[in-house]
């Protein structure tokens, strides 16, 4: 389908379908939608600043808001600034991550926020590309930073505005597994033209999709753009296939691993090896997850036998 532009004077049409909107016809009511129904959520908020920003980024990654506030607001009470973490070791991060799941963001965070001391003063860089060359920091990271931070008008591609784009400017259900160089083109071409639209487009796409334009059970009587969406005006066709589900989690060597952290964060000594026996039954499984933790850098073995969280 023809990508649709903020500048073209014409409305493309599908070959088989309606008419695409247009660009300006979609920020408007997707903009006052946001400004009447987001979410006041922490890191939102003014005094959040450009590190609460880069926080809620990296935790709220494959994770649900409702798991991540609890943690967020104890991280930030902890380690206000980027310096105050990389002043702890980096097993400390490890440890405040909890249950949040997939425990290499918080080695990563805590990279960024070593690398953001050092080379920028302890103040998270406003331009994309100082944020782009920080150590665990991916282009959507840095341009959600840039946009939701400084008010920068940067392409913003999360699944949630993904799916939103799909479904509203090509009309199908769901956006393919990996981001493409056509969603990248078009999430362009969306941009309204001011730094301050733009960056409140890229929050109001992502709470769009995130409460209404869901991946299941879409509310499109609730949605401020359904009169134009093309997927909803084609009749909902149903996508090749099903939105991709969440991994199998029970029995399998990430739970394992899972639980050989919980040990470890909870204990302030090294950990025996018969403490980390002790939590899974199956012996080949559980070494690999422990060799596993160890080769991501989340597990230190020492020369005794014991384990710890990493210190450096």
């Amino acid at each position: 389908m023809t990508a649709m532009t903020s500048t073209s004077p014409q409305t493309p049409r599908s070959p088989q379908g309606p008419q695409t909107p247009t660009a300006d016809s979609l920020h408007t009511p997707v903009i006052g939608w946001f400004e009447q129904h987001a979410r006041d959520l922490p890191w939102r908020r003014p005094e959040a600043g450009a590190w609460g920003v880069m926080v809620s980024e990296f935790m709220l990654q494959q994770t649900p808001v409702s798991r991540v506030l609890p943690v967020y607001e104890q991280w930030l009470a902890r380690w206000p600034r980027p310096a105050d973490l990389a002043a702890e070791a980096p097993g400390e991060a490890v440890r405040a991550w909890g249950r949040l799941g997939y425990p290499r963001r918080a080695l990563r965070l805590h990279g960024a926020a070593q690398a953001i001391t050092e080379r920028h003063g302890g103040d998270v860089p406003s331009e994309h590309a100082q944020l782009l060359a920080l150590p665990g920091i991916g282009e959507y990271t840095a341009a959600a930073v840039a946009s939701f931070a400084y008010g920068q008008r940067h392409a913003v591609l999360d699944t949630n505005v993904r799916r939103v784009f799909a479904r509203a400017a090509n009309g199908i259900q769901y956006p393919p597994n990996a981001t493409t160089a056509a969603e990248r083109k078009l999430a362009r071409a969306l941009l309204p033209e001011t730094d301050e639209r733009a960056a409140k487009w890229a929050a109001a796409t992502m709470e769009l999709g995130a409460l209404v334009c869901t991946a299941r059970n879409e509310s499109c009587e609730r949605c401020p753009i359904s009169a134009q969406c093309a997927w909803r005006l084609a009749g909902k066709p149903a996508h090749e296939g099903p939105p991709r589900k969440g991994q199998t989690y029970a029995g399998t060597d990430r739970q394992v691993r899972g639980r050989l952290l919980a040990v470890l964060r909870d204990a302030l000594t090294p950990v025996p090896q018969a403490a980390l026996d002790a939590v899974w039954d199956e012996p080949v499984q559980r070494a690999r997850a422990l060799d596993g933790l160890v080769a991501d850098g989340l597990v230190e073995p020492l020369a005794d036998g014991r384990y710890r969280l990493p210190l450096t």
